[in-house]
């Protein structure tokens, strides 16, 4: 019987291109930009986690609360139309790639619309003093608040139970609170105690001004009911519950450093090694952030490779040493099986935070990819981990640490990518000295391309420029590498045998070469700059751009650094406040060009005070003795502003014609009461509807606030909304 051989023809990426250009939906496209686009290849695939998270950031950035019938109309909508693009254009180059865009976008939008309404609702927490009982869930060591101060204690207090006549036989919570023990407190609570204590508990506070941080939201998608302190002792209701091993085990390598460093190497080294950082004072935590070395104290993904490439560096050599096993056994996978597992213990001991289970996650593909003999560093593990991510926490897209993770480590693979041919010619044909330089110089790229990708981020989060972050990752960063935890992981190994004691000392030696630095460098001028606040848009901007320049292939890929630029250049050019108003009318300031002039206040209002100062980067002074007296007018460019920032009469003393005069705005601690006739107000009632307000100047004065920026989300409170009561409602309710 004949057989014919049936042959498939390859793909030319000439007959792409020219099925590209005669598409019906690129009719215009230039071939320049059509052929970059076919030079990235499966580098496309990259690009869906970036359209999943713009899919989760645009309900986000919704001004309402769409409902779960629109949802699900828009994302089958959108959906639909993605798959009916790969349908109808799978051989066409565009329509393919669309389809899989409106795809991604549409699960981005759906999963995170989906998640929000899943969240159980936020309960009413009592206004008063209240006992209450609950499972104790985790314990952080915070910082002391005065340098006078022991160490503080933080409770994670989980299916609590408020014990008030209102409340009584309410279920236990849905969601957690955060209580702060007292400072004299003896007994520390073990996680999975059932305590009960007396404590003064508040919700989620609303942003300091629109556009600010925004608590709300963050307490919404973590299962946070509230925060508060503690008013007295804690006392056991139940059992105590044993520690787990792991906690014993962190308490025990912290315990056992302490008694051979002396205080802060100590600190260090216990976070290092066993992620207890509620040692680490306020004066060290400063000077390693003006130093630009706060990532050494939050163990993450920096940590995590330094433990597993110490692993497996001594594993490889120990087996190639062995000239049976060299030439029989596969050294290079059986070292990164090691180094793998030896990275998952190291992240289970400092507490497997959220970053560094992240660094994990990525680090399992790298491992998978060496066993397999794939390529070990590429944007697509990157993007698969960043991928499962976001399918399982959509929300994580305006997470912080998400953000710095993953733009570090995009710097890193395509700043290594870039560079792959000159390391390999410094590194030469294997001369000792040629390594060690090549070694040297990875380190210190490793330290410019991550604090350089991650630098516009940490901008906008924290507000602060370290211009010497590169001088002092330069050194420490391999000093880390090649002797702090090294050190600190033989040190670990030697403790069950108590001969921990030699490695620690040397480790103390490094640690201590690091705070010294970490101290020297936040000395030097404008070492740590505080920038003001840059908006949300200027972040997407910094994010995209930072995408593109890591993910495109190409010179064109340079594109990417304009709105990087414009991003960071939002800090200065978006528009800011001149008058600010808190969520209570308790506090009001008025922007001036080198000042920020504040009325009276209560300690209460201090954060809200720090969150003003840290969007302007202005020194604080208090506005002048008129205005502190009572009723004053300011001058906002062309405007007027009539300022009653305190009241004792609560509103019943009402301005005069003359006051009024002119006023284009009137703003109130107390009821404004129509003072100033037909002139818009601002006052207590104003604020207890829509929360903080912002002023802007112009031709005419834009009001802001805060209820009409984010919108009446799920996380907003609606007027006069306290929570879900505890107890069910009745059918008539």
């Amino acid at each position: 019987m004949k057989t014919e051989t049936l042959s498939v023809p390859d793909l030319d990426p000439r007959e792409l291109l020219d099925s590209a250009e005669d598409s019906d939906f690129v009719p215009k496209l230039p071939s320049p930009l059509i052929r970059s686009v076919l030079d990235q290849g499966r580098q496309m695939i990259c690009w869906l986690p970036v359209v999943v998270g713009l899919g989760a950031m645009l309900y986000l950035a919704l001004p309402f609360e769409p409902s779960i019938v629109s949802v699900v109309l828009a994302t089958l909508l959108v959906g639909l139309s993605g798959g009916g693009c790969l349908w109808l254009g799978w051989q066409r180059l565009f329509p393919r790639l669309l389809g899989f865009a409106l795809l991604a976008f549409a699960t981005g939008f759906g999963d995170l619309a989906f998640q929000a309404r899943m969240q159980p609702p936020m309960p009413v927490l009592p206004t008063h003093a209240t006992v209450l009982t609950g499972r104790v869930q985790s314990l952080e060591i915070l910082p002391p608040r005065n340098d006078d101060e022991d160490d503080g204690h933080r409770i994670t207090l989980a299916e609590a139970v408020f014990d008030t006549p209102v409340d009584a036989g309410m279920a236990p919570l849905r969601r957690t609170l955060h209580i702060r023990l007292r400072d004299d407190d003896d007994l520390l609570p073990e996680p999975g105690s059932t305590i009960s204590l007396r404590a003064m508990l508040r919700p989620p506070p609303p942003p300091s001004w629109p556009g600010g941080r925004d608590l709300q939201r963050e307490a919404w998608f973590s299962g946070l009911a509230g925060s508060g302190y503690a008013l007295g002792p804690v006392s056991l209701s139940g059992v105590e519950a044993r520690p787990s091993w792991i906690e014993a085990l962190r308490e025990a390598v912290a315990f056992r450093t302490a008694a051979v460093l002396p205080d802060q190497t100590a600190a260090i080294a216990a976070t290092l090694l066993a992620g207890e950082a509620g040692g680490i004072d306020q004066q060290t935590r400063e000077a390693f952030s003006a130093s630009g070395l706060a990532h050494l104290l939050a163990v993450a993904g920096l940590h995590l490779g330094l433990v597993m490439a110490a692993v497996i560096v001594t594993l490889r050599c120990g087996l190639a040493s062995i000239e049976y096993v060299a030439l029989r056994w596969p050294c290079r996978q059986i070292a990164a099986v090691c180094g793998l597992l030896a990275g998952a213990g190291y992240v289970l001991l400092t507490g497997a935070h959220l970053p560094s289970l992240r660094a994990l996650g990525m680090a399992s593909l790298v491992t998978l990819a060496i066993v397999t003999g794939r390529r070990v560093l590429s944007m697509r593990s990157l993007s698969i981990v960043a991928l499962l991510i976001l399918l399982v926490s959509p929300v994580s897209v305006v997470d912080v640490s998400f953000q710095m993770s993953f733009a570090a480590v995009m710097g890193l693979i395509a700043g290594y990518g870039a560079l792959r041919e000159p390391l390999m010619l410094l590194r030469g044909e294997g001369e000792w000295y040629r390594v060690v330089a090549s070694y040297g110089a990875a380190l210190t790229l490793t330290s410019l391309l991550a604090g350089l990708a991650t630098l516009p981020v940490s901008m906008a989060h924290f507000g602060a420029l370290q211009p010497w972050f590169v001088l002092a990752n330069l050194v420490a960063v391999p000093l880390a590498a090649v002797w702090i935890m090294p050190v600190g992981l033989l040190a670990l190994v030697a403790m069950p045998f108590h001969a921990e004691a030699p490695f620690l000392k040397l480790m103390g030696v490094g640690i201590r070469v690091v705070q010294v630095l970490a101290e020297r460098v936040a000395a030097f001028p404008m070492a740590h700059q505080p920038v003001p606040a840059m908006p949300g848009w200027g972040l997407l901007l910094v994010m995209l751009g930072l995408c593109f320049l890591c993910l495109w292939k190409g010179r064109i890929a340079l594109a990417g650094l304009l709105p990087v630029a414009i991003g960071v250049g939002s800090i200065w050019v978006a528009p800011k406040p001149d008058i600010f108003v808190s969520a209570d009318a308790g506090l009001m300031a008025v922007r001036r060009p080198d000042v920020l002039l504040v009325g009276p206040h209560s300690g209460l209002e201090r954060r809200t005070l720090e969150d003003w100062q840290q969007a302007l980067t202005l020194p604080v002074a208090p506005l002048p003795p008129d205005c502190l007296a009572g009723l004053c007018r300011v001058s906002i460019g062309a405007q007027t502003v009539l300022l009653r920032p305190h009241d004792s009469s609560d509103g019943a003393l009402l301005p005069t014609a003359q006051q009024c005069d002119g006023v284009n705005l009137f703003i109130s601690a107390s009821p404004a009461r129509k003072g100033c006739a037909d002139v818009p107000s601002i006052d207590r009632f104003s604020v207890w509807r829509d929360g903080a307000y912002a002023v802007f100047a112009g031709h005419t004065l834009t009001v802001v606030s805060d209820r009409s920026w984010r919108g009446n989300r799920l996380w907003v409170p609606p007027v006069g909304w306290h929570g879900m009561p505890n107890l069910p409602l009745a059918q008539s309710e």
